[in-house]
């Protein structure tokens, strides 16, 4: 798995949960989480230039 966050908006991922890390893949604080299914894109994030990383 890549250690770069994914860009919020995102497709084709595989479907599970992620959470929002920061630009170079540190925590974030009252980051957001997601869960998505099959064929579903990444939300956004709270502050530009996160992404997120599956868990």
């Amino acid at each position: 798995m890549s250690k770069t966050p994914i860009k919020p908006g995102t497709d084709n991922q595989k479907p599970g949960h992620y959470v929002e890390v920061g630009p170079r893949g540190g925590k974030v604080t009252n980051g957001h989480t997601a869960t998505i299914g099959k064929g579903d894109r990444l939300p956004p994030t709270s502050a530009k230039g996160n992404g997120w990383k599956k868990v």
